[in-house]
This record gives structure tokens, C-alpha cells and sequence, in this order.
């Protein structure tokens, strides 16, 4: 009986073991059409229905590290209301996620920002776009970053946060859905100094690893992103759908890009301006980078390359595109391929990852508590290394530890020594 025992339990943590590694596994897709069709944007599990109102006043709040869902419509402007400490850098963000394939206007998007209750402004910028006639998930948020060298919104209480429509939609007056969620990053530790920005990197795409492209499954949207790392990675793309993808970034280091679609199969003929395109997003939900190429049928690519990140990108950065590299995390990677292509493509994501990892900001506070950071509590677990095997593996970590642990259990408490851990803290 012993022997039968410690084998079913050395089979168990085999078992977890190999779940864990990485590029063993990949998560189903979610597919809410009929087979063929592109899928819709798959909201957050648990998200909480919410809606804003035209008047300022009556605003919902929107607690931290919830996430929210409501709709927006041509014309609407909607109020929300967020409780800010007097310590935390605030960053609330808004998906607007029409249904794929949709006809817009070019300059349809939406637009956020984040006032004072007496309207002083915090954070606003420019609207984000569909960039095309065609819909395609976009996402955008406002902030409130903590300063010595500013008055503004640097006080606790209550802030309007406000979602507008931009542009006229070509499509009707149908409402879309919208997801909305508040994240607070810990600020520095009194008195301690603001990092230095990286002054000089390199503009050049480490060299493509040898060997076949792992296969993966991205996701619809920020929710089921597939977790993916340095090297080579294998799918296939619907005409008007958008894939995602989560890649985690440490503090120094500059992530590479490049989207290859094969060539078509079809023999139709037809010309995409905008067929294929790679987007960027922080950890925060905030667009870092957009880039796109035309697509006739030929084999074609986009490629896409960051500042190193660094906390102080923020306040440095000499552009968006630098300033949005402002944390440790996950990045979010969308692939989107034009509905006028007639059929699935074949694609190919290299992701590639530069620079030696630096230390982090003096954070007052657990910041990968927060959902900033590569640490134990947010979507990772453990150390970069520790990290990346569990969230590649493909294969949700709670079924594993659930199954894993049960049989171990079940098995072990015929035995008289302790279990142990599984994993390093």
C-alpha cells in the first residue's frame, strides 16, 4: 500500500509539475459566434453592472481593483465618481469593446478623463480611435499621479471620472459595451528619491531565437489574454477579430514586437489599408503604441519596439509612447486582422525582451498587490522565472493546485509527513 501511495502522489506532482512548464499547454479560446465567426470581447468574470449618468452629481462610484461594465452610445457622455487617497497614483481606465467587424467613422473612439469635484482637470488627453472603418477594441485611462511640484488633484476625496463618445458612429444608434476599472499604484516612501529615466537604449529587435514557434491561443480581449514570452509564437486570426496576449515586462527591460500574417489562401482578390494591426497596452490598460500595415494576400508584418520601463517615464518621457512604459508587469499585446480578407490567416508573434533587469521604484506599499508589479499577488507568482512558467502553462493555475492538491490529500493522509510547498513563496 505504501508503495502504491507514493506513487499516485509522485504522479500528482508530476503531473503539476509539467502543467507548470512552459509552452506545454494553451487556453481554449473563447468563441461566442458560430464556428468560423470572429469573437466578441469576453468581459471580466464577476464584472459588476454599473451605469453613469449625463449628470455629475449622481455619478456611481467605482471602487479600486474592481472592474465594472456599463454601455455608451453616440453622443453620451457618462459621470463616475472614484475615491482618491492623498498617496496613490490613480489610474482609471475605460475598454470600449464593439462587436468585431462593426463599420465606424475613422475618428470614432471614446475619450476619458478625471477631474476634481470643482472640475479642476487631473488627467485628460486625446480621444482614442478606431484609427479605420472598421471596429476594433480600444482602451485609454486617466491618471492622477502624486507630485511635489503640483497643487492639482493631490488631495483625498472624491473625482469625476467621465467616459464621452467621440466621433459619429456610421452604424446606427446601438449602444456598446464598455469595462471600467480604478487602480491605485502605491507612491514612494517619504523622502525617498524620484528613479532617473534611462537616457540611451537600443532601437534594435534582439535576433529571432532558433527552433518552430510555440502554438498558442490568444484571447479576445484584457480579461483571457494568453500569456506568452520571449520567442516565437504560432496562431491563426479570423477576418475582423482582434487576438490578445499578455507579455510580463520587468523594471529595464524593452519589449520587441513583430506580427507576421502568411499569406492568404483565397483567390479572391482584395486590397486591406489597414489589414493588419499590432497594438500596445500597459499594465494599467493604457495604450502604449499602434501600428499597422496593408495587406493583399501576400505575406506581410508589422513591428513595434519600447523604451525600456522605467517609473520615471512618466514624468520623462519625450513621448506617449515612452510615457506609457511607466511600470513593472503585464503588457497587453492586440493583433487585429481586417474583415475584408476573406479567410483565417495564419499568424506568427515574435516577442522579444532586451536589457538587464533593474531594481524597482521605493514603493509605500505592496504595488503587485495592487495589480503593479511581477510579485506574488497579482497574476503572477513568485520571481520573473517562477512567473512566466505558471502563466504560460496555459491551463488555469487554480485547477491544477485544486486536482493536484486534492489527490495529494486524499493519498497523503494515509502518510505521517507533512505535504510541504509547491511553489517558492
Amino acid at each position: 500500500m505504501s508503495r502504491t501511495v507514493d506513487a499516485a502522489v509522485a504522479a500528482a506532482a508530476a503531473l503539476i509539475c509539467v502543467l507548470l512548464l512552459p509552452g506545454t499547454a494553451v487556453a481554449d479560446p473563447f468563441t461566442d459566434g458560430a464556428p468560423g465567426e470572429a469573437s466578441s470581447y469576453r468581459p471580466a468574470e464577476g464584472a459588476v453592472p454599473v451605469t453613469g449618468t449625463e449628470s455629475s452629481a449622481d455619478g456611481p462610484r467605482l471602487e479600486r481593483s474592481k472592474i465594472y461594465s456599463d454601455t455608451i452610445g453616440p453622443g453620451q457622455k457618462k459621470y463616475y465618481r472614484v475615491r482618491l487617497d492623498e498617496t496613490s497614483n490613480a489610474f482609471v481606465s475605460t475598454v470600449l469593446a464593439p462587436p468585431p467587424g462593426t463599420k465606424s467613422g475613422i475618428l470614432d473612439g471614446i475619450q476619458v478623463a478625471l477631474t476634481s469635484a470643482d472640475g479642476t482637470p487631473c488627467s485628460s488627453g486625446p480621444a482614442v480611435y478606431f484609427g479605420g472603418d472598421t471596429t476594433r477594441p480600444v482602451a485609454d485611462y486617466a491618471s492622477r499621479r502624486i507630485s511635489d511640484d503640483s497643487t492639482a488633484c493631490q488631495q483625498a476625496g472624491d473625482y469625476l471620472y467621465t467616459v464621452a463618445w467621440a466621433g459619429q458612429r456610421t452604424s446606427g444608434a446601438a449602444k456598446w459595451p464598455i469595462e471600467l476599472t480604478y487602480m491605485a499604484e502605491p507612491g514612494l516612501k517619504p523622502g525617498a528619491a524620484e528613479p532617473q529615466a534611462p537616457t540611451t537604449w537600443s532601437s534594435k529587435a534582439p535576433s529571432p531565437g532558433e527552433g518552430s514557434p510555440q502554438k498558442v491561443s490568444g484571447g479576445t480581449g484584457f480579461n483571457d489574454a494568453a500569456a506568452v514570452d520571449d520567442g516565437a509564437w504560432r496562431d491563426d486570426i479570423r477576418p475582423g477579430e482582434s487576438r490578445f496576449y499578455k507579455v510580463p515586462v520587468a523594471w529595464g527591460q524593452q519589449l520587441f514586437l513583430r506580427a507576421q500574417l502568411a499569406n492568404a489562401t483565397s483567390d479572391d482578390s482584395f486590397f486591406a489599408v489597414n489589414g493588419l494591426r499590432l497594438a500596445l497596452y500597459n499594465t494599467a490598460r493604457g495604450r502604449v503604441s499602434d501600428k499597422s500595415t496593408g495587406y493583399t494576400g501576400a505575406p506581410a508584418g508589422v513591428d513595434l519596439g519600447t523604451a525600456p520601463a522605467a517609473y520615471a517615464n512618466r514624468f520623462a518621457g519625450e513621448s506617449e509612447a515612452e510615457s506609457a512604459m511607466r511600470f513593472e508587469g503585464w503588457y497587453y499585446i492586440q493583433v487585429t486582422l481586417d474583415p475584408k480578407v476573406p479567410d483565417n490567416v495564419p499568424l506568427t508573434l515574435d516577442v522579444g525582451l532586451r536589457g538587464k533587469t533593474q531594481p524597482g521604484p521605493p514603493y509605500d506599499g505592496d504595488a503587485a498587490a495592487a495589480g503593479f508589479g511581477l510579485g506574488d499577488t497579482g497574476p503572477a507568482s513568485g520571481d520573473a522565472d517562477t512567473m512566466r512558467a505558471i502563466g504560460i502553462g496555459g491551463i488555469g493555475l487554480g485547477t491544477v493546485l485544486v486536482l493536484g492538491l486534492g489527490t495529494w490529500q486524499l493519498l497523503g493522509s494515509r502518510r505521517s509527513r507533512p505535504m510541504g510547498r509547491l511553489l517558492r513563496p
